[in-house]
């Protein structure tokens, strides 16, 4: 007898959509209203619940959860109105996602633009949505100056290959991501050391984690953009105090979304 041909599966083609933890971990935060209780309840740390948090809102553009002081339980998160609507809209892409495998056909959200940057799954802690300003090519290497989108203040360059430049097809006004690992970046204390002109910012410190080999810096730049880097060992720096970051031109990566 002639076996039965398996029916396509379009669904796998256009790939198994997983729950995203870090969206998991914003639904969490609005049900529980404290960071700490959504990590637990995602299965996470604190420190992995708040790069969830830094990470969105980076590719947001906006914040997302805002703190809540006192209250019988000391205070707590919640999420801000453009938190509600990332949720809302990654359901709606969800939702049009199963709808175009249902009928054949992809269609897009206009509202679903953040979670669209989700797709985008790495290891670098430092995402930054940014449209292209310039490009300086210099032989075989070009030099990518980037605005983020969410401030006109933050400016970041990248060096890449001519022929990676050729692939991705950038151009003036081509939206990408800029990416680098934390540990790519620098902090020091204001004053210490010659202030870079390019790829180098200044802000505050929001958290810090303590380390033998460096302390990681979590840090605030303008417009709630979030950069995570690490200090010296022993550099003594603390809480709210405001810092220089750096980081070289050659570890930034580029993504298209």
């Amino acid at each position: 007898m002639q076996r039965k041909q398996s029916e396509p599966s379009f669904v796998q083609a256009l790939g198994h959509v997983q729950s995203d933890r870090r969206l998991d971990i914003l639904r969490q935060i609005g049900e529980l209203g404290s960071i700490s209780k959504a990590g637990r309840a995602v299965g996470v740390s604190y420190k992995a619940a708040w790069q969830a948090v830094d990470t969105l809102t980076n590719l947001s553009g906006v914040a997302l959860v805002e703190r809540v002081v006192g209250g019988r339980g000391g205070g707590g998160a919640q999420l801000t109105e453009a938190g509600r609507q990332l949720l809302v809209a990654a359901q709606t892409l969800r939702s049009a996602r199963t709808q175009a495998v249902e009928q054949g056909r992809i269609q897009t959200d206009v509202h679903a633009q953040t979670a669209e940057r989700l797709a985008v799954r790495t290891s670098m802690r430092n995402q930054w949505p940014c449209v292209v300003n310039d490009m300086d090519v210099q032989g075989q290497i070009v030099l990518v100056s980037l605005q983020a989108t969410a401030s006109a203040d933050f400016r970041v360059r990248a060096r890449i290959t001519r022929e990676s430049a050729e692939l991705l097809g950038l151009g003036k006004g081509i939206a990408v991501q800029a990416l680098c690992k934390a540990t790519a970046v620098v902090v020091v204390a204001p004053g210490s050391g010659k202030l870079e002109l390019e790829n180098c910012w200044s802000g505050s410190i929001t958290r810090i984690s303590r380390g033998s080999l460096g302390d990681e810096i979590s840090a605030k730049l303008g417009g709630d953009l979030q950069i995570v880097g690490f200090s010296a060992p022993g550099a003594g720096l603390k809480s709210r105090m405001r810092v220089v970051l750096r980081v070289d031109d050659s570890a930034v990566v580029l993504a298209l979304s």
